[in-house]
């Protein structure tokens, strides 16, 4: 039905907000995306409650990253009602202050949604971590292609 679809093309703006929003340094754009009683966990980190927890984290986690750069697909979304589920996979990179090196970070988000107040919010997140490294641009190919170097 139309209404499924809406449904779905909204769920997926919001999940690729997400990532926009970090990656813009943002983070109080998340509050548009996130539930106000959101329950995430990343990797194998402690479990974090409400949408404020988990901004406060973004921004301390995130306040040396000089930027970063999300590619987030999104396999599944099923929408129920008023709820909905999410497979999203994820690749990022980052940049931090004082370090040469670029971090790439490949995970998977398993989300629920839930319709508040009018629009989807993210109600639980969590973060699979599937693999990460390190990179060093030993060949100096950044500059070469005339890219930021800073």
């Amino acid at each position: 039905t139309m209404t499924s679809v809406e449904d779905r093309i909204t769920i997926e703006d919001q999940l690729y907000r997400y990532a926009s929003s970090i990656d813009s340094a943002n983070p109080d754009a998340l509050y548009d995306v996130l539930h106000p009683d959101l329950w995430a966990q990343y990797g194998n980190a402690e479990p974090a409650e409400s949408a404020d927890t988990v901004i406060g984290w973004i921004r301390d986690a995130t306040k040396n990253c000089v930027w970063q750069h999300h590619l987030l697909s999104v396999y599944h979304v099923d929408v129920q009602g008023d709820r909905a589920t999410a497979l999203v996979y994820h690749t990022s990179y980052q940049k931090f202050e004082g370090d040469d090196d670029v971090c790439v970070l490949v995970g998977r988000y398993h989300d629920e949604l839930v319709r508040h107040e009018g629009t989807w919010k993210i109600s639980r997140l969590v973060f699979e971590i599937m693999w990460g490294e390190r990179r060093a641009d030993a060949a100096g190919y950044l500059e070469a292609v005339g890219g930021e170097t800073s």
